[in-house]
């Protein structure tokens, strides 16, 4: 296509957005609510997918060494352990340490169990971390079968619930996006379809004279792509204001918590970016969608 055909096309394509005042209202207005709300379903999405990546993170096996081991035991087992594919990392613990952690969790409390530092009643143990969070049941009851492992914790049940409960959310969002965006399709083209019948005489002599498919679909091409593009304003602004005003009031309330949000920057810029590129789709689609049966003359 040579630039002159080009400018054309767009010519036309910002002349139909003026031309039909009504019906790209209904347009913009239509991509403008859908995308305030993927906008907001994608922001608590992103976020409770860096929470659920947090709390996946921290998630670790504690082997417990068996009392009765001895150094080259002990060693071996951590062999046995490194060699397990799913592992990523295994960190040895001493019963010391071990009674260290304990009595500084329990704060005032804890005072009470310095009284085992002169006859220490715990394990030694290796904390294991897995390549993936998910690996933790498999690896955990691999390990379980070694010798000199006298127990496994890993947050049993409790870890198979939470993986549970972040995978349902998520597919759920999912559901709920990709639900909103096909509305969104839907109303676009229907809206659009409208101002196509209106000029269906004018794409029916233009076909008889010998313009091709494609001459015809650019300019529609054009206009539904700056009908969605300028639905995507309105939800960035929105979305962009109150997630960095939620981010700076209660940022500060979660610091030192599992649950914090994510940056302003550059968050803000990718869901920015990801909503114009929806908008633009949700619009280029609905026009060819709705062009594509005037076209066969």
């Amino acid at each position: 296509m040579n630039p002159r055909t080009l400018v054309r096309h767009m010519r036309e394509g910002v002349k139909n957005i003026f031309r039909n005042g009504w019906m790209t209202f209904a347009s913009v207005s239509a991509v403008t609510v859908t995308l305030l709300l993927v906008g907001s379903f994608l922001a608590i999405m992103m976020n409770l997918n860096q929470f659920s990546k947090t709390i996946e993170s921290d998630v670790e096996i504690s082997v417990h060494i068996d009392v009765s081991a001895n150094e080259d035991d002990i060693k071996l087992l951590q062999q046995r352990i490194e060699r397990l594919p799913e592992v990523k990392k295994v960190t040895f613990s001493s019963k010391d340490a071990q009674l260290d952690k304990l009595i500084e969790s329990m704060g005032e409390e804890g005072q009470a169990y310095e009284l085992f530092e002169q006859d220490n009643p715990l394990n030694d143990v290796y904390i294991v971390k897995t390549e993936e969070p998910t690996q933790v049941m498999k690896v955990a009851k691999q390990i379980e079968t070694f010798d000199h492992t006298e127990k496994v914790l890993y947050g049993k049940g409790t870890v198979e619930k939470l993986f549970k409960g972040f995978e349902i959310a998520r597919n759920i969002g999912v559901a709920i996006i990709v639900g909103l965006l096909f509305t969104a399709m839907f109303l676009i083209s229907n809206t659009i379809k409208i101002t196509i019948i209106a000029r269906r005489r004018e794409i029916e002599i233009m076909k008889l004279v010998g313009a091709t498919n494609g001459f015809i679909r650019w300019p529609f091409f054009i206009e539904g792509l700056l009908l969605g593009v300028i639905g995507s304003i309105i939800p960035i602004i929105i979305t962009v204001w109150s997630y960095s005003y939620i981010f700076t009031t209660a940022n500060p309330k979660l610091e030192g918590t599992f649950f914090t949000l994510l940056p302003v920057s550059p968050f803000i810029f990718q869901l920015s970016g990801l909503l114009i590129a929806l908008g633009a789709f949700i619009g280029v689609w609905g026009s060819l969608v709705s062009i594509r049966k005037f076209l066969k003359v």
